[in-house]
């Protein structure tokens, strides 16, 4: 007789998922977002999406026209460049992440301000991804309210203009030091968004990172509504027209899998055991980091995620591709390369044991190119 796990599969391959995914997983997933979250901030059914970039694209299918501007944080993750620039149109905004150094929490909101008020109406997108990627970074308790007052107060100031803010929650719950909020950025400004009604916050999240499950490609689009609301249903009835368009259906055997994992009543000491293994990594990296020598590479902070961002000081006059090839011929070591000085090192793909090793090669090539 088959189990609960086969039977599950079997109807996942054998059934065509609805468009918006499975009614189960929807729900579920929603009891998984809203762990720990007060009930009057309002929450949709979850749309399901194939993988995170697609939620993206729906989003930018919805909200992005020809020139609409996107604010991104910068570095950014390319992928925010092919889904509102280059299907849409849209133009990209770069908003530094880090000043002297530091992480600057209201460099989102200066890059808005920035923007022309000629065009009434023409909404605004703006793009949140903590923990970050490239930079494995999240904000602290008190940046993340400056960073929030300073998306209302933009908002508040162009009444006329809506604010759409996408949060990106790939690598949500990745956080690895106690001060450090875990609770998604989205659900702090659907609690603000009284002060400011043309804000409209929507989540992106997944199942990708959240429950390693990268080759599922399962990933959830939510908006601030309750379910079945005028509101909800209309999004929805976009999403699907959108979604039907493009790629068609979820699959229904990822979401299978997953509905096993959210029935799991110990999926979260699972998920929790996979981020203490992050958690180690990180650290190491810090610690291999902060004996290196900073003429040859400086650190951006990193707190949390799958990444860090390490700077090659312009004096050396080296870009960071050229840094790249090196290594990677020379050193067998594969990184990243944001132009002009960044490198992106991926510790969730390094043993721990393996990272202060990388730290020295890295730094070993750099010094080899600076030789006469």
């Amino acid at each position: 007789m088959l189990d609960a796990w086969n039977a599950t599969l079997l109807t996942g391959l054998s059934a065509r998922s609805p468009i918006g995914g499975l009614a189960e997983v929807r729900d579920l997933w929603r009891e998984h977002q809203r762990r720990g979250i007060v009930e009057n901030l309002p929450s949709c059914r979850p749309f399901v999406v194939s993988g995170l970039s697609h939620g993206l694209a729906l989003i930018a299918d919805l909200y992005a026209q020809a020139e609409t501007p996107v604010v991104v944080p910068d570095p950014f993750w390319g992928n925010y460049r092919q889904a509102f620039a280059i299907r849409r149109g849209a133009r990209l905004v770069p908003a530094a992440s880090y000043a002297g150094g530091d992480f600057d929490p209201e460099g989102i909101a200066r890059a808005v301000e920035t923007l022309s008020r000629d065009r009434a109406g023409q909404a605004v997108i703006v793009i949140l991804n903590f923990p970050s990627n490239p930079g494995g970074y999240s904000p602290t308790g008190e940046e993340r309210e400056r960073l929030l007052g300073s998306l209302v107060a933009v908002a508040v100031a162009t009444p006329g203009r809506p604010l759409v803010v996408v949060c990106d929650d790939a690598y949500a719950g990745l956080v690895f030091e106690p001060e450090i909020p875990r609770r998604s950025l989205f659900w702090d400004l659907v609690a603000r968004r009284p002060e400011a009604p043309n804000l409209l916050p929507i989540k992106i999240d997944g199942a990708t990172k959240e429950f390693s499950f990268f080759g599922g490609r399962i990933g959830f689009v939510t908006f601030p509504c309750e379910p079945g609301s005028k509101a909800a249903d209309a999004l929805e009835a976009q999403l699907d027209r959108h979604a039907r368009a493009g790629v068609g259906p979820p699959s229904a055997v990822s979401q299978g899998v997953l509905l096993q994992a959210l029935r799991d009543r110990d999926i979260g000491a699972r998920i929790e055991a996979i981020r203490a293994v992050l958690e180690a990594r990180n650290r190491v990296l810090r610690e291999a980091l902060a004996g290196v020598d900073p003429t040859l590479i400086r650190s951006f902070p990193f707190n949390s995620g799958c990444f860090a961002l390490v700077e090659i000081p312009a004096a050396l006059g080296l870009s960071a591709d050229t840094v790249r090839r090196h290594l990677v011929e020379a050193e067998s070591v594969g990184l990243i390369a944001i132009e002009p000085r960044l490198l992106r090192i991926a510790h969730c793909s390094v043993t721990a044991e393996a990272i202060p090793e990388l730290v020295r090669r890295v730094e070993r090539g750099i010094a080899f190119l600076l030789r006469p």
